[in-house]
């Protein structure tokens, strides 16, 4: 027997309240668009860098998709000008994320 069924004979007319878990799924859910997100390379300051531009939804949901991007591949980032910008060259990886989220992606410069 789990605390759960414990609370239940102790309350029986309790209604459990809505749990953390369900408010993060519908939180969770960002704009899919039509138009490829373009993904290209950069050196900045001899140190390279992915770019990722052209999410035409709202900025909290690019910059949601720029945190779990980050927490995924455990490297440094910032959202700047419209555009996620990720420490080192993760085109492959970062690809592999937004098509299996149902991104269309399209990959620039090399």
């Amino acid at each position: 027997m789990d605390l759960q069924d414990q609370l239940k004979k102790l309350f029986p007319d309790h209604q459990p309240e809505e749990t953390e878990e369900n408010v993060q799924d519908d939180q969770d859910q960002i704009w899919m668009q039509d138009d490829p997100i373009v993904c290209k390379y950069e050196k900045r300051k001899g140190k390279p860098i992915t770019i990722l531009e052209g999410y035409t939804g709202a900025d909290e949901d690019f910059k949601k998709l720029a945190k779990e991007l980050k927490t995924r591949l455990s490297v440094g980032g910032s959202f700047k000008n419209d555009a996620i910008i990720i420490q080192g060259d993760y085109r492959d990886q970062i690809m592999d994320i937004l098509k299996e989220k149902g991104f269309k992606v399209k990959r620039v410069g090399g």
